[in-house]
């Protein structure tokens, strides 16, 4: 069985046993932590796919360690500026290790969703006829949209076209001034 999580801004795939790294968390090591948004759920039979969380699903990890990533090197140049500037930036994360993989589930919910729809058909028999020269109206509306622009391609081909413009004439060079004479 797994799921995916999200924490952090990240999603993240996780089985029973797994050791993940995640974004600080708030805790001690030892401490056990219940991960809420569960977005998918598969215990191997069934895929719970969320909308957009799996209602019953959870995720129980236990935290391992509080540490820090690997150091970044930000570093500003601007060329020809004198203009140099380094940085450093090193990321709180949290290691945990996952625990429990739970979900509860949803079969229940989605017959009951499919059975509305079924005694709401019957009451609709004469919708989806008044419905369907409502379909055909849209598609021809949008026709006429997309000849639309086809028709000023036409009329811009059969407007005269601008007489083509002559260079301009070209300048007489400057007279030099004349060299003294002695």
């Amino acid at each position: 069985m797994y799921a995916v999580i999200q924490t952090g801004g990240k999603q993240y795939r996780v089985a029973n046993g797994d050791v993940i790294t995640v974004e600080k968390l708030e805790g001690e090591a030892g401490s056990t932590l219940a991960i809420s948004p569960v977005l998918m759920l598969d215990d191997g039979n069934e895929t719970q796919v969320g909308t957009p969380i799996v209602e019953g699903a959870a995720v129980t990890a236990e935290l391992v360690e509080q540490t820090r990533g690997k150091k970044i090197v930000v570093f500003k140049k601007k060329r020809r500026q004198g203009y140099q500037r380094t940085h450093g930036h090193r990321q709180d994360l949290t290691v945990l290790r996952i625990v429990d993989v739970t979900g509860k589930a949803k079969a229940p919910a989605k017959k009951a969703a499919k059975a509305a729809p079924k005694t709401a058909a019957p009451k609709t028999d004469d919708a989806p006829a008044e419905a369907a020269p409502a379909a055909e109206a849209k598609p021809a509306a949008k026709k006429p949209a997309a000849k639309k622009p086809a028709a000023k391609k036409a009329a811009s081909s059969t407007a005269k076209k601008p007489a083509a413009k002559k260079p301009a004439a070209k300048k007489p060079a400057a007279k030099k001034p004349a060299a003294d004479k002695e």
